[in-house]
């Protein structure tokens, strides 16, 4: 059963970022609203299979993983719940929407960044509880250490005022960005689907 729900959650959360990648290329801002609700809620439970299957030297930083990730995911759900709700089906004047409208670089912009930076500590966390005995699993190792290094982005960026309402070149920047960790984070989803196979 272990076994079987890290591989669900590691393919369902691969989709999730497939998903959201193809949503943002197709400018659809619902679906990469709902399919980083999709990322949020795989990553809690694909993390747990991680820290489940570790071994006794690597159980701080397996449980250090999992509250990361639960941190996470909760900034992330209320970002993007917030989004497909209140700023959705509700007429929102310009001070509510600069502060609650994902697109406008505000406080639920801010949320997210801090989101990813705590997602981004997880990742590292969780990639010291791996024994990479396979090609495959020294490749996922890796890739889940250097993640941790997106922390470091996510949580300065926002205080240094980098993204702002109506910056020059905004949203074609944030979409090339999130392209790009799209791109470095499907193999971990890949990878992570190979890992929980060959569990017992």
């Amino acid at each position: 059963m272990n076994k079987r729900i890290g591989k669900v959650a590691a393919a369902v959360n691969l989709a999730a970022v497939v998903g959201f990648a193809v949503s943002m290329l197709l400018g659809s801002i619902s679906g990469s609203y709902l399919t980083s609700i999709g990322i949020a809620f795989s990553f809690v439970v694909l993390i747990s299979a991680f820290a489940y299957f570790g071994n006794e030297n690597t159980r701080v930083a397996g449980l250090s993983a999992l509250a990361f990730a639960a941190m996470y995911a909760l900034c992330n759900l209320i970002v993007y719940f917030t989004q497909v709700t209140t700023v959705s089906h509700q007429g929102l004047n310009t001070q509510a929407a600069a502060l609650l409208d994902y697109r406008q670089f505000g406080l639920m912009f801010n949320w997210d960044m801090l989101g990813y930076c705590l997602m981004a500590v997880s990742t590292f966390f969780i990639g010291l509880t791996i024994e990479a005995d396979t090609k495959a699993d020294q490749w996922l190792k890796y890739l889940l250490l250097v993640h941790g290094v997106f922390a470091i982005g996510c949580f300065g960026m926002p205080m240094l005022g980098l993204f702002t309402a109506g910056m020059a070149g905004g949203d074609w920047i944030g979409t090339a960005i999130l392209l790009f960790w799209c791109a470095y984070f499907a193999p971990i989803g890949v990878l992570s689907i190979i890992h929980f196979s060959k569990k017992s």
